[in-house]
């Protein structure tokens, strides 16, 4: 029999961080770039008196323990504020994706219960348009000052963030918590029926805020610079504003401006040295660099998430700029990172494409995840690269089962992701496709994903995406579409004979769509269920093939 723990025990709350982040680094700062104005700056202690006042504001308005609050936002610093009231009250901070059709995001207000939402002005339309059916909704404040803050047709009252926290004290008695209770709500996609919630515990924040901050994931300190472009109404925006508290980097907030200019010249007069988001982002900043000849002075890494980052996207950061990139992989299910690549000692003495091929893979699970891959049966498959199965993850920050639902989602103690991929013999994850989009072509696999990174490869391609189509001979085929850099003449002909020789013979594509932009949702991912609902059945005549 184990001997009882002698060591003291204290739960692991939001409030905690927030305590830790304003009492050790209370003189760090946090840039905000607004929706309405300039930048806005202040420090962490600053930052937790504000969350105080908004915490009192929310008692007034007769949230209880327990309390559901929505944000429909941009990453600011009155989001951020939010964050740590909501959660830090003993309340539930839900963030809504505000890409979502009105449709869902009414059903996701309104399954959650929210009894508040905060929201940015440039959202009013989309609160005009889902208000009236939302009625358990006490409150709509606006997370702007009084003078930017719109009336809303159909709204009898909208009320201004700043006015509403105004008059309270900037002090707060934080309620004890227990560790386990939820602390966040986030809800996936939707992109086959309704939106599934998934409820974070503060103690699941919490180990992966810890665990970001080591070297082998984030790799934050109080010398590091944090801007996270990956949205906060998108899992917790990967914990970076728990992990920068924890940590005591300086913070920057993009705000709602996240083309390539913008981002640059935030990147540059911050001097960054950390940021995270999905390829499509990177895609537009490494475009605008190109195109005007900059350089990156203080950028030392970027954490790449949400989709497959294709590896000639990774060479440019790598090779042409010094930035280092860490990909990694996770899901609404799994708070955060759950894998990420980091090369060794040793794969750094590799040669240059070889380390590139490296990191285009989804690395290793982070301390506190495991990770396995099974068969149709459920049957765990070899890790020998080779073998191809769904991917299943367990750990002290995957969900268990999703918010209201009856049942648990784990198969045997395991989330069942929906990824396809294989394991290496040393455990790095390689993602192969989701299941719903892989291709079986005369009896094969092919994967979409592979497909797209090798098409991205091709200098006049800025962006590509794969779906299958039925064909009568093969079951499926694949059907790639393509976005061309600007003033790129680049033909049918010409990507498929590129890419013959990358991929397998019978991979290549038989027909290519050129299209002006891809479908693109609120998380940076291609919507290919936009497209198949197009092109599911074929090209359509008129479509531009050449």
């Amino acid at each position: 029999m184990q001997p009882p723990s002698l060591m003291m025990y204290q739960p692991m709350t939001i409030s905690g961080v927030l305590h830790h982040g304003t009492t050790q680094f209370g003189d760090q700062e946090i840039v905000s770039r607004e929706t309405h104005g300039p930048l806005h700056r202040y420090t962490y202690r600053d930052m937790g008196a504000r969350a105080a006042q908004l915490a009192h504001a929310l008692r007034g308005l007769g949230l209880q323990p327990g309390a559901v609050v929505g944000s429909i936002a941009w990453n600011n610093h009155r989001h951020m504020e939010a964050y740590y009231a909501v959660s830090g009250g003993g309340m539930v901070m839900h963030t809504c994706n505000p890409r979502l059709h009105p449709e869902q995001l009414a059903y996701i207000v309104n399954h959650a219960e929210d009894e508040v939402v905060l929201f940015d002005a440039t959202f009013a339309p989309l609160i005009k348009a889902i208000a009236p059916h939302c009625p358990r909704v006490k409150a709509w404040v606006c997370l702007s000052s009084a003078e930017h803050t719109p009336v809303i047709e159909g709204v009898p009252e909208v009320l201004s963030y700043d006015a509403l926290i105004a008059p309270q004290p900037t002090a707060f008695d934080w309620p004890a918590v227990d560790e386990t209770a939820g602390a966040a709500l986030c809800y996936t996609s939707g992109t086959t029926g309704h939106p599934k919630g998934v409820l974070y515990s503060h103690r699941a924040i919490v180990l992966n805020a810890l665990t970001s901050c080591t070297g082998g994931v984030l790799n934050l300190s109080p010398q590091e610079v944090a801007l996270p472009v990956v949205p906060m109404f998108h899992i917790n925006a990967w914990c970076i504003p728990y992990s920068a508290l924890v940590a005591g980097a300086k913070l920057v907030l993009p705000g709602p401006k996240l083309d390539g200019a913008s981002l640059y010249e935030l990147l540059e007069a911050e001097q960054v040295t950390m940021t995270a988001g999905v390829p499509t982002i990177w895609m537009g900043l490494i475009q605008h660099v190109e195109q005007n000849g900059l350089r990156f002075n203080h950028l030392k890494r970027t954490l790449v998430g949400g989709t497959a980052m294709p590896q000639a996207l990774i060479a440019r950061f790598v090779d042409d700029y010094g930035v280092e990139v860490r990909h990694g992989w996770g899901m609404t299910e799994t708070t955060a990172v759950a894998t990420l690549s980091v090369l060794s000692r040793q794969d750094m003495a590799r040669p240059a494409a070889e380390r590139h091929a490296i990191i285009a893979r989804q690395g290793k699970p982070v301390p506190g995840i495991e990770i396995q891959v099974v068969d149709e049966s459920g049957h765990t498959l070899p890790r020998d690269d080779k073998s191809q199965g769904e991917l299943m993850v367990r750990g002290h920050w995957i969900m268990e089962r999703y918010y209201k639902a009856d049942r648990t989602a784990l198969v045997d103690g395991w989330f069942p992701t929906g990824d396809i991929a294989t394991i290496s013999a040393d455990g790095v994850l390689t993602i192969r496709d989701r299941t719903k989009d892989v291709i079986k072509s005369g009896g094969e696999w092919i994967s979409s994903i592979d497909l797209e990174n090798a098409a991205v490869g091709h200098p006049a391609v800025a962006m590509a995406a794969v779906i299958g189509i039925p064909d009568p001979k093969w079951d499926e085929r694949p059907l790639l579409f393509v976005v061309r850099k600007p003033g790129q003449a680049l033909e049918k002909q010409e990507i498929l004979d590129f890419l013959t020789g990358r991929v397998a013979k019978w991979w290549v594509p038989d027909d290519v769509v050129f299209v002006e932009a891809l479908p693109v949702g609120g998380t940076g991912k291609v919507q290919k269920n936009e497209l198949r609902k197009e092109y599911g059945s074929g090209v359509p005549n008129g479509a531009r093939t050449d």
